[in-house]
């Protein structure tokens, strides 16, 4: 079976876009989906002297074999100022300086929400220009506007009927793809 790893570019304990991931991993059935919280994952901010002085920090290699065993990727990234987030940028930074290529052969549906109407689009848009830099194939991509208008955590369901059937389409088109 079909091993997809999930999780948001966030580190905030109420993350919406770790609610995001964690609900599109439970309408994916044919899969083996593992939800994770990088936020597990502790790394000090990247520089080359702290590479240079004390290595890849152990998690930064964690975090690396996780991908390396997943056959295609989840990810929901956050929005702060129009990017992903510093938080996320850092594990990247690291990822990709323990191995440029840590996304070969991934295939990966993008997603970004924020409380705004516009869904973190422009993160969103930026993850999709830069990941492919590391070997990621972005099969698909959705953008999730206005979380807490649109999304119920209570019930754990998509509020509006077009978001849900928009959404629903993409994760069959991800989920063919793999």
């Amino acid at each position: 079976m079909k091993k997809i790893l999930a999780f948001a570019g966030s580190n905030s304990s109420t993350s919406i876009n770790h609610k995001l991931v964690e609900f599109v991993a439970s309408e994916i059935k044919e899969y083996n989906i593992k939800v994770i919280s990088l936020i597990s994952y502790s790394m000090p901010m990247y520089s080359e002297d702290e590479e240079k002085n004390n290595g890849f920090p152990g998690m930064t290699m964690g975090l690396k074999q996780e991908i390396s065993e997943s056959d295609a990727l989840i990810i929901s990234v956050n929005e702060h100022n129009g990017g992903w987030s510093a938080f996320f940028k850092n594990i990247i930074d690291w990822l990709s300086r323990l191995d440029r290529n840590f996304l070969e052969g991934k295939k990966i549906l993008l997603m970004s929400t924020s409380p705004g109407k516009r869904g973190g689009q422009s993160s969103l848009e930026f993850a999709k220009n830069v990941l492919p830099r590391f070997g990621a194939e972005i099969v698909e991509s959705f953008s999730f506007p206005s979380f807490y208008d649109n999304f119920s955590t209570a019930t754990n369901e998509v509020k509006d009927e077009t978001l849900s059937l928009g959404l629903h389409e993409v994760l069959s088109t991800f989920a063919h793809q793999i």
